[in-house]
């Protein structure tokens, strides 16, 4: 197929249906079509390339406003190119042939096609990661949200004890993870109000903690508690006070079923992570676990072709400076774009880092007396050592203390 047989399709995605235009290399409109969203319609979708000369050899490519779904499962079948174009950008290519702010499904489409057609070289198509990649990130991803809403509805249910039930706080204040703990949970369910948790007695609460799969110091932390629930605490009224109770046990359904979610999740994810071949080396770096460390593998997928250098990574993760210039003014700041989940794992992943890696925490160290706030410290820790992941994963290499922080274990072992 020669340049001036070049096609290209844009697809305006719906729920319900989607439409489809397909232009050639001088921008003359071929074909457009509204498909439904079922096999049917993938099946007219495909017969409609196969058509205007979509082979495996020379595959038209897509652009469409999303990277997931049925759809874009569909199209990456065989050496298909698709792009995924933020609808913001969408937007602004509009914007470039009307100024009447105009719009329509069949008009979108048919500028995703030009958006390939004029500017595909400054779009990269979506990245072709393994099917074990792409397993592992739904996983990790959706674990991460799971771990998210159990925090929001744990802060909910803070709050809402802290209005009328603040003994509980104080019970369970030495715990870890306090509230999202089985045994505070089970005390909850018990002992809905504080009334009814100063008449609890001391076998009931070392039966509520036994439940929750306490061994060791059951009696103890009984005493503790069952102290602290017969202190004396302001209360509300009476029906007040039980029509609290009842709100809390509405959220404490909700943060039961947050909590199982979240350990379901945690448990698939240890499970399919280290089947991955990558695993090993990015379990090599100090601060990354199999749950973070699945986190990273999500973002980056294991595409090596996906980044053209490491830079572009670093870019991508949120850790490397932006430089605005204009003028004699110029200031370098921290990114705004960035894929914010791979940006968010590596915020506790350099802030696990400094404790267990010697050259990191002086890396840390050496910022933050240059003058760096805590978070530009850590944000150029996690730049520094993404880097060193890509290269790495390219290289099939494993994380070394001594290459990666030389001058720094050098004065750490001094």
């Amino acid at each position: 197929m020669g340049k001036e047989d070049l096609i290209y399709c844009g697809i305006d995605w719906a729920e319900r249906h989607h439409d489809i235009a397909l232009v050639d290399d001088s921008g003359q409109l071929l074909a457009k079509l509204r498909i439904t969203d079922d096999a049917v319609g993938y099946r007219t979708l495909l017969d409609l390339l196969a058509e205007h000369g979509d082979t495996e050899q020379a595959p038209i490519p897509v652009a469409i406003e999303t990277s997931r779904g049925l759809l874009v499962a569909v199209l990456r079948t065989g050496k298909r190119k698709v792009f995924a174009i933020n609808p913001m950008a969408a937007a602004r290519y509009r914007d470039r042939h009307s100024v009447s702010r105009k719009k329509s499904d069949p008009g979108d489409a048919l500028v995703l096609a030009n958006i390939l057609r004029t500017d595909m070289h400054a779009h990269r198509p979506l990245p072709d990661d393994s099917e074990l990649s792409q397993a592992i990130a739904v996983l990790a991803r959706a674990q991460q949200d799971a771990t998210w809403n159990r925090q929001q509805i744990s802060n909910q249910l803070r709050s809402l004890l802290r209005e009328y039930y603040p003994a509980a706080l104080a019970a369970f204040e030495p715990w870890r993870n306090g509230l999202c703990r089985r045994e505070a949970r089970e005390i909850l369910r018990v002992a809905a109000t504080p009334t009814q948790a100063a008449r609890l007695t001391r076998m009931q609460l070392q039966a509520a903690l036994k439940r929750a799969g306490r061994e060791r110091s059951v009696a103890t932390e009984a005493d503790r508690i069952r102290g602290i629930f017969r202190a004396e605490w302001a209360h509300h009224s009476p029906p007040v006070e039980e029509a609290l109770g009842k709100q809390m046990l509405a959220l404490l359904v909700q943060l039961e079923a947050a909590c199982t979610a979240a350990d379901d999740l945690a448990g698939a994810v240890e499970a399919s992570f280290p089947q991955h071949p990558d695993a090993d080396i990015i379990l090599s770096f100090p601060g990354l676990g199999v749950q973070l460390g699945a986190r990273v593998l999500a973002e980056i997928g294991d595409d090596r072709n996906r980044f053209a250098d490491a830079r572009g990574l670093k870019a991508y993760a949120g850790s490397s400076p932006i430089t605005r210039a204009s003028g004699k003014k110029s200031s370098v700041s921290r990114r705004w774009v960035k894929n914010d989940r791979l940006n968010h794992a590596g915020y506790l992943w350099a802030f696990a880092a400094m404790t267990r890696s010697p050259g990191a925490k002086v890396h840390y160290r050496r910022r933050r007396d240059c003058g760096d706030w805590h978070s530009a410290a850590q944000r150029n820790l996690f730049n520094r050592m993404i880097g060193q992941l890509y290269h790495c994963l390219q290289h099939g290499t494993h994380f070394d203390e001594i290459v990666a922080f030389p001058t720094a274990t050098a004065a750490h072992a001094a």
